[in-house]
């Protein structure tokens, strides 16, 4: 199929019945276990469009599908908010799909030439792959490292492939920007067979937003990629931090799950593992109720009583010492990442990166973050630290800073979109090519999906 199909950027997909070429379009999902979200993107160029939600997969009589559109002209996006049935993945898809048909276009269908999907956990892929069975095999063996992640990312596959059959789909893993780190950074101190034989070892997440805000900090450095160090600060409900060195990961705050690292909205973090034991064996409980407790019922909620880091601020702006407790766990959680991929990075460091919904909206946490760094190379502009709010992107390092302060409002979904067409584009000039050389026309897809 592949062979057949010239490359994106040089004719639309598709036809309509009537012979008139249909623009492209890319689709991007990321599937969650009752959810599945969606954007769609122009692919010449590439633009996006509608995006939305639809939650509570399976609950028939709770079922929703949120979506908004910009305004081509520039004013107020248009949003929706329904309630439709779906049973399943495949359902979801097609009621998003007959949306589409009624809100976007009717030929929607017939235009998309590539689905991009969001896959949590890649094992040690370095790469997005054009599924085939070999990697969907591959994301099924993950699935030990991410059950509520992986088997939803299937199910999203599964839907995707069985609407648009014989379109190219593309997995894009959270996993992969990290798989550069060295053996020194991702493995841990325990029996080296456990390494051999299952595979456990620091992972890393959040790898397509901290790929995209490397290049675009690049970007706003004006220097190459590939001669730019940067310390990526992901902070939402899950957080991490990322040390790059020239484009490369060389360590990340996350571990074989998203479980280690800064303190987050319902996660942990670093933790002694000996509190593991010990709270199995004081509280009596199972390994599953450890880990709801570790990952559902910890972090801020923990600590405070709430995960949401607004709460938070205004109730230690109150005077509530529990919450003047956890804002400050968080500070220092991050300060103390960020001190040690400095370190890590030899002190030369171009930028230190601010993103997601804590980081590019808290002014006030990126304010305690950077209090009393000066030693570090990093000093605070206060005036333009207050202006990077709302998704706006800005350099809030004061103009005596060595190291640039950035705030950039991470884009995971076009992360994804650029990487699925690049990916696509290539595997179709692969095969074009080995078709004229007389080949079967799969070497290159074979390459990338190993």
């Amino acid at each position: 199929m592949l062979a057949s199909r010239p490359p994106l950027g040089q004719v639309p997909a598709r036809s309509n019945t009537s012979g008139t070429a249909l623009p492209p379009k890319l689709l991007v999902l990321n599937a969650g276990s009752s959810s599945l979200k969606f954007k769609i993107f122009g692919v010449d160029p590439l633009v996006a469009g509608m995006g939305g939600m639809f939650d509570r997969i399976g609950d028939k009589a709770n079922c929703t599908l949120k979506a908004s559109a910009p305004d081509p002209s520039g004013g107020k996006s248009r949003k929706w908010d329904l309630k439709l049935p779906a049973g399943d993945h495949t359902a979801a898809l097609r009621e998003i799909l007959a949306f589409i048909s009624d809100h976007v276009s009717g030929s929607f269908s017939r235009e998309v030439v590539a689905v991009g999907h969001r896959i949590v956990h890649g094992l040690d892929i370095s790469q997005p792959v054009l599924l085939d069975e070999r990697a969907l095999g591959r994301i099924r063996e993950a699935a030990v490292f991410a059950p509520l992640h992986n088997p939803a990312g299937l199910q999203g596959i599964e839907a995707a492939q069985s609407v648009f059959q014989g379109v190219p789909q593309v997995a894009v893993f959270d996993t992969a920007f990290h798989a550069t780190m060295p053996a020194y950074a991702y493995m841990y101190g325990i029996p080296y067979e456990l390494y051999e034989k299952h595979q456990i070892r620091r992972y890393g997440f959040h790898g397509t937003s901290h790929k995209y805000l490397v290049e675009q900090a690049a970007a706003m450095l004006g220097k190459p990629v590939s001669e730019t160090n940067v310390i990526t600060c992901h902070l939402g409900n899950g957080s991490s931090v990322a040390a790059v060195v020239g484009g490369r990961c060389v360590d990340t705050s996350m571990g074989m799950t998203p479980l280690e690292g800064l303190l987050m909205g319902t996660r942990c973090g670093d933790v002694d593992p000996a509190v593991v034991l010990h709270i199995e064996n004081q509280l009596g409980l199972s390994a599953q109720e450890t880990d709801n407790l570790l990952n559902k019922k910890s972090g801020l909620l923990g600590v405070t009583g709430s995960s949401d880091l607004r709460a938070v601020i205004d109730a230690a702006q109150r005077g509530e010492g529990r919450a003047q407790l956890g804002l400050d766990m968080l500070v220092h959680r991050i300060k103390k990442y960020i001190g040690a991929y400095t370190a890590v990075l030899g002190g030369k460091v171009d930028a230190v990166v601010f993103s997601a919904g804590i980081g590019e909206n808290s002014s006030l946490l990126r304010g305690l973050v950077l209090q009393d760094m000066q030693g570090l190379g990093m000093e605070l502009d206060p005036e333009a630290n207050q202006a990077a709010v709302g998704g706006r992107q800005g350099d809030i390092g004061a103009p005596s800073s060595r190291v640039r302060l950035l705030v950039i409002p991470t884009d995971e979904e076009l992360s994804i979109a650029q990487q699925t067409l690049q990916l696509v584009q290539e595997a179709r000039e692969g095969a074009g090519a080995a078709a004229t050389d007389g080949g079967s026309g799969s070497a290159g897809v074979t390459a990338r999906a190993a």
